[in-house]
């Protein structure tokens, strides 16, 4: 640990971001830049984005900093910031995405004739399927930042181990408990939600 993330283990630097000391925020930013931009090109944005996606972190940092309560490590902190920004930025591109494929996607369902190529699942199939996703989602929010963010590098992203060690700066002993620990909440949660058992049909 170097001596700037032992600083902020102190039980007085909360106080000192909540009133944003300066010295405390410049601190913070110098020592955690570059881990949160490497978490970003782990997760495939480009240089720019990366440096887009570092910069709006650090922009709602600064202004959530009077609401610090100290309750999880700054880096925990920091990286939840980042996931929900990266989780935006996502969302908009999948909406820039869909405008642009939605009318190819739909005429591709249908013939010369317009009969559907493939008849699309039944309402029962549906409603279960955005159920799932709604579940999965509001589960994964329930995960701790860093629990999510391994999760969503791995699973979602399909990193590498190295990748995501390098990114987070944790070592793929660390990782893998991680990761078994997210797994195991998101199992839990899933399984309390009763979605296992309607996917199985009983």
């Amino acid at each position: 640990m170097s001596q700037a993330e032992d600083k902020f283990h102190d039980p007085g630097f909360p106080e000192m971001l909540r009133a944003r000391d300066r010295g405390a925020i410049e601190a913070v930013v110098r020592a955690y830049t570059s881990h949160l931009y490497n978490a970003c090109a782990g997760m495939g944005f480009d240089n720019e984005s990366a440096k887009e996606m570092v910069q709006e972190t650090w922009v709602v940092f600064f202004e959530k900093a009077p609401t610090f309560e100290g309750r999880s490590s700054i880096r925990t902190y920091l990286f939840g910031i980042l996931y929900n920004k990266v989780r935006e930025h996502r969302r908009k591109r999948e909406y820039q995405d869909f405008d642009e494929m939605a009318e190819n996607q739909f005429n591709a369902q249908f013939d010369a004739r317009g009969r559907w190529l493939a008849p699309p699942i039944g309402p029962e199939e549906f409603v279960l399927a955005i159920e799932i996703e709604s579940v999965l989602e509001r589960c994964m929010e329930a995960l701790p930042p860093t629990h999510r963010l391994a999760f969503a590098l791995k699973e979602v992203e399909d990193c590498s181990s190295e990748e995501i060690c390098n990114a987070m700066g944790v070592t793929r002993t660390n990782l893998g408990a991680i990761l078994s620990r997210a797994r195991s909440r998101l199992r839990g949660c899933v399984e309390k939600k009763g979605i296992g058992k309607k996917a199985a049909g009983t």
